[in-house]
């Protein structure tokens, strides 16, 4: 497992790529001890602020307010140092700069062959973000020859189109299935209680051991946040990472 580097991508905004790559992060440094972490994202540094994660902010923007990919070139050599996991959290904004930097630069290839084991972690998330989303994960899994583990975001809503078509009968994802290596489902969850749990687990941009050791939450509060650390963390048990 040390020798893993997991991207989180998908182009869509606003459909938890922070929020996976925070669980990821916490799940791998409890595997394997320490991670090395990164976030893209130029706008919305969710990742980096997570004290606890040491996320670091790789600024690719120029104050032009351009793409400089060649910026990336930094990021891949820390995971190739690095004796532990890798987690990157791509932003919105750097999605397409990422894809066709990794493409052009045959990263993929350079982190296989320097005994690195590469991991897409995309979200698809339900409801009225399912079309777009699906798109997105079709798109790096006829691009890239990678592992996938598909990350479910029930918050969104059903994964069933309009067609009434479950998103796991679907032509697009039965023709890319054999890249899935695994699946981790997010549940709708109460709003008024789970859910306010996590915003505000992650609004003052804590991990769960944060959370069980703060004073800041109540019993039942800690108790709800301990259900969800532990289903989600049971799920990733069950990928050969």
């Amino acid at each position: 497992m040390k020798n893993t580097v997991h991207f989180v991508i998908q182009g869509k905004g606003g459909i938890g790529k922070s929020w996976v790559s925070v669980l990821l992060a916490q799940y791998l440094k409890k595997k394997a001890g320490n991670t090395v972490n990164f976030d893209t994202d130029q706008e919305n540094t969710t990742f980096a602020h997570y004290k606890a994660l040491s996320a670091i902010h790789i600024s690719v923007m120029t104050p032009s307010r351009i793409i400089d990919a060649k910026k990336f070139d930094g990021m891949i050599e820390k995971i190739m140092e690095a004796d532990c996991p890798a987690v990157i959290d791509n932003g919105a904004n750097t999605f397409s700069p990422l894809l066709a930097y990794m493409l052009e630069n045959s990263v993929i290839d350079v982190l296989q062959e320097g005994g690195k084991k590469v991991f897409f972690h995309i979200i698809i998330g339900g409801g009225s973000e399912l079309k777009d989303t699906k798109e997105g994960f079709v798109s790096f899994a006829t691009q890239f020859d990678v592992p996938i583990v598909l990350w479910l975001n029930e918050f969104f809503g059903s994964f069933v189109d309009a067609t009434g078509t479950h998103l796991a009968e679907t032509e697009a994802y039965k023709a890319n299935e054999d890249k899935v290596t695994g699946v981790v489902l997010l549940p709708a969850r109460n709003q008024q209680t789970f859910g306010d749990d996590i915003r505000r687990m992650n609004t003052m941009r804590l991990t769960f051991d944060e959370v069980i050791a703060s004073n800041s939450f109540g019993l039942m509060e800690k108790q709800r946040l301990k259900t969800v650390g532990r289903e989600v963390f049971e799920q990733l048990d069950k990928i050969e990472f």
